[in-house]
C-alpha cells in the first residue's frame, strides 16, 4: 500500500489544541480488547485479524467500507446474557440496533427472545423462523396493518404505548377471534444516560404513558375491561448508554408502586415487569460496561426488594439488551483517501465512507476509537479527526483520536464498536450505496447483508 510522505500534524500532548480526547496511548497498535470483539487481533505481520482472517483479504475480498461481525462473539455475548438471567426472566434482543435474517437465526438457536418495531422487523423476523410467540411488538405509532399483522402472526406480546394503541390492539385482536398479551407502557420520570439519572420529571416524550396524573393507572384500567387483551404486565425504558444502575432503581420502585395499587384497586397482580433495554458498552477505552451476570443480578435484587417492601409477589423480568450484544461484534473497515495537515490543529483522515454508514457521531456527537488495520507503525503518534466523504462539515466518524504520524492513502483503518445502529441508521445520502455485513467464524467469511450498488439505487428510481 502507498506510504507517500506528507507534511506532519500536531504530534505531542503539549501541543495539542483543546478538545475532548484522551491522552496518546502508549502503543498505537495495542487493541483494547474492552472495544474490540473477542477474536479480534493482530498476526505475525501487524495485519489486524478477526475469527483468523486479516482485514487485507477481507477488503480485497468484499471491499471497503465494510461492517465486519464476529458471529463466536455475538453468539457468546448473547449466550452470557441467556445465562446470567436463567430460566426465571427473559432476555429480547432489541432488533432494532442491528437485525438481519442472520442474526434472527442466531438468536432462535442461542435461546433468546427478539423485539421488533416496525412491520420490517417482523417481517424479517418471521421470514427467519422466529416463533412468533418469542416475539415482543414495540412502537410508538404502530399502523392498524402492522397491528392486525402481529397479532395474526400470534406474537407473544404487544407493548401498548398509547390509550389509542389500547383500543387498537383490542379491536383487532376481537376482530380475529383472540385474546392478545399485552404490556403497558409508562413513562416513569426517570431518564438515564451514561453515568448520571435524573429522578424528576421526564414525561415529556413521545414514548409510553405517564404515571404522573394517574394516567399510567388509567391505561391498565381500561385495558383490563377488555375481553381482546391479557394485560401481562408493565413495560419501563429509562434511557441508553447506561453504566450506573441507580436509575433502574427509581424506576423499580415507581413501576412496583402501579403494580401494587392495580393489586390494590383490581385485585390483580400482574405476573411481568420489563425493565427495558439501554445498558452500555465500551466506545472507547474510558468506558466501563458491566457485565451480563453483574446486571442480572443487581435488577433482580432490585426488583425483589421492591416487591417484598410492597408485599406483592415478585414478577417475571424481562430486559431487552441490543446494542449491548451487538455493539462491541463488530467493527467498521475503512481505507483512508486522503491525509490532510492542518498546522497546529489536527489532521484530517478522510475514508471511503462516513455518516451514510455511522450517523451517530452527527447525530449524538458520539465518541469512538480507530486503529490502523492493515500494518503496525513505529511512527510518532499525531491527532486526527476521521472523516467521510459527503459534502457535510458534520460528516464526521471519529471526532479526536491518535494515529501513527505515517499513516498514509491505501492504508485501512478500523473503527470498533460499531455493531448497534451503524448499519440499522445507514443512509444513501449523496447516493452512497450503503455497505455491506460480512460476519466471520472460524476462519470463513460471508456476506449476511450485501453492499447495494447502483443498480439498487436506480431500479427504485421510478422516473
Amino acid at each position: 500500500m502507498s506510504r507517500s510522505a506528507h507534511p506532519a500534524g500536531p504530534r505531542h500532548a503539549d501541543v495539542l489544541p483543546e478538545g475532548h480526547y484522551t491522552a496518546p496511548a502508549d502503543d498505537l497498535n495495542a487493541l483494547d480488547p474492552k472495544v474490540w470483539a473477542h477474536t479480534v487481533g493482530r498476526d505475525a505481520d501487524g495485519v489486524v485479524t478477526v475469527g483468523g482472517i486479516a482485514v487485507t483479504q477481507l477488503a480485497e475480498e468484499y471491499g471497503t467500507p465494510a461492517y465486519i461481525l464476529d458471529e463466536a462473539d455475538f453468539r457468546d455475548r448473547a449466550r452470557a446474557w441467556r445465562t446470567a438471567f436463567g430460566t426465571d426472566a427473559d432476555v429480547f434482543y432489541a432488533g432494532k440496533a442491528f437485525l438481519s435474517r442472520a442474526v434472527v437465526r442466531w438468536l432462535d438457536e442461542e435461546g433468546l427472545n427478539l423485539d421488533v418495531c416496525s412491520g420490517g422487523e417482523l417481517a424479517t423476523a418471521l421470514s427467519a423462523g422466529m416463533p412468533a410467540e418469542r416475539i415482543a411488538f414495540h412502537g410508538n405509532n404502530k399502523s392498524p396493518g402492522e397491528i392486525e399483522r402481529a397479532v395474526r402472526a400470534g406474537v407473544g406480546r404487544i407493548v401498548l404505548d398509547s390509550f389509542q394503541e389500547i383500543v387498537r390492539v383490542a379491536h383487532a385482536a376481537e376482530s380475529l377471534g383472540k385474546r392478545q398479551r399485552v404490556q403497558i407502557r409508562v413513562t416513569v420520570g426517570v431518564e438515564a444516560h451514561t453515568h448520571e439519572f435524573i429522578a424528576t420529571a421526564h414525561e415529556d416524550q413521545k414514548f409510553g404513558i405517564p404515571l404522573a396524573d394517574g394516567q399510567a393507572a388509567e391505561a391498565v384500567r381500561r385495558a383490563l375491561q377488555l375481553d381482546g387483551l391479557d394485560v401481562i404486565g408493565i413495560h419501563s425504558h429509562i434511557g441508553s448508554q447506561i453504566f450506573d444502575m441507580s436509575g433502574f432503581e427509581v424506576a423499580a420502585h415507581r413501576v412496583v408502586g402501579l403494580l401494587k395499587d392495580v393489586r390494590d384497586e383490581h385485585g390483580v397482580e400482574l405476573a411481568e415487569i420489563d425493565l427495558g433495554g439501554g445498558l452500555g458498552i465500551a466506545y472507547t477505552s474510558d468506558d466501563d460496561p458491566r457485565e451480563p451476570h453483574e446486571i442480572a443480578k443487581a435488577l433482580s435484587e432490585i426488583v425483589t426488594r421492591e416487591c417484598e417492601g410492597a408485599r406483592l409477589r415478585t414478577p417475571r423480568i424481562s430486559v431487552e439488551p441490543g446494542r449491548a450484544i451487538v455493539g462491541p461484534t463488530a467493527f467498521t473497515l475503512y481505507e483512508v483517501g486522503t491525509v490532510k495537515p492542518l498546522e497546529g490543529l489536527r489532521t484530517y483522515v478522510s475514508v471511503d465512507g462516513g455518516m451514510s454508514d455511522n450517523i451517530r457521531t452527527a447525530l449524538y456527537d458520539a465518541e469512538y476509537s480507530v486503529a490502523l488495520a492493515s500494518r503496525t507503525s513505529d511512527a510518532e503518534p499525531m491527532l486526527v479527526r476521521v472523516v467521510g466523504k459527503h459534502c457535510e462539515s458534520g460528516d464526521i466518524v471519529v471526532k479526536d483520536a491518535f494515529l501513527p504520524g505515517d499513516l498514509a492513502p491505501g492504508d485501512l483503518i478500523a473503527v470498533p464498536a460499531t455493531g448497534a445502529y451503524c448499519r440499522s441508521m445507514a443512509s444513501n445520502y449523496n447516493h452512497a450505496m450503503r455497505p455491506p455485513v460480512v460476519a466471520v467464524r472460524d476462519g470463513a467469511a460471508r456476506v449476511i447483508v450485501r453492499r447495494e450498488t447502483e443498480e439498487d439505487l436506480l431500479r427504485l428510481d421510478v422516473g
